[in-house]
């Protein structure tokens, strides 16, 4: 393939911008905001899941609190009809009044182990609403936190987005004047290569590859005329020759 020395330098100014263009994507994928979202929204879901436990248990121990008060007021109730028949002489045959007696003993007892158990339950609940108003408040201040990750990244990726998309119009000016064939080739080469297709010849070093050519290649390279598109012998990227190659 032949393209004028112009052209081939062109491609070099082409390069340069299709590695900005990767450098501006890296960053974007690698700006630390993701890295601190990642490890905070962990944190909030880890939270979350707390929280939701703990209203859970809230809710269940408001339930059994109001069942328990129930059954003390049940209780309750029924000592104070069973006091209020004692009182009234209408039970009048001993037995009976013997055994209202020991009906009103065993609720007075039974009222007092269900007034312990509401006592616990409201313990619990008291416990479980402390857990509840506290990681509420860590939800929110983490959430908070994501929140400024999120604006901080947003806010990066915009500049970012913002400079890739002025070096592609740069890169569609360049690439415009390079001619189809020798871009056609560059960027199937460019693919191939990890994103490089063309090396400059640097001091009788390809700097795709890093590697300085033997003595046969350099004088290859010598003899070939300034229009041939060379490609490097261990890289296979294009070679473009410039003042500084060396030769």
């Amino acid at each position: 393939m032949n393209a004028a020395p112009a052209d081939q330098i062109r491609l070099l100014e082409v390069q340069a911008l299709d590695v900005r263009l990767s450098q501006l994507s890296h960053k974007r994928t690698s700006l630390p905001e993701h890295a601190e979202l990642d490890s905070l929204n962990s944190d909030l879901a880890q939270l979350r899941d707390l929280l939701v436990a703990s209203q859970t248990e809230e809710s269940d121990t408001t339930r059994e609190q109001t069942k328990a008060e129930q059954d003390v007021d049940q209780v309750r109730q029924r000592a104070v009809r069973d006091q209020q028949r004692l009182d009234s002489g209408a039970v009048s045959s001993p037995k009976d009044l013997e055994s209202l007696q020991r009906e009103i003993t065993s609720l007075a007892k039974r009222q007092g182990d269900l007034e312990d158990v509401v006592l616990e339950i409201m313990e619990r609940r008291e416990s479980a609403q402390e857990r509840v108003a506290e990681l509420t408040e860590r939800v929110g201040a983490v959430q908070a936190k994501a929140d400024d990750a999120t604006a901080r990244r947003d806010a990066a990726s915009r500049e970012l987005d913002a400079e890739a998309a002025t070096v592609a119009k740069d890169r569609e000016v360049v690439a415009g004047a390079v001619p189809a064939d020798l871009l056609k080739l560059y960027d199937k080469l460019r693919t191939q290569q990890g994103g490089v297709g063309a090396a400059r010849l640097y001091q009788r070093r390809c700097e795709g590859c890093r590697l300085e050519l033997n003595i046969t290649e350099v004088n290859d390279v010598k003899a070939a005329s300034p229009d041939t598109v060379l490609r490097c012998e261990n890289c296979h990227r294009i070679l473009v020759r410039t003042a500084d190659s060396g030769l």
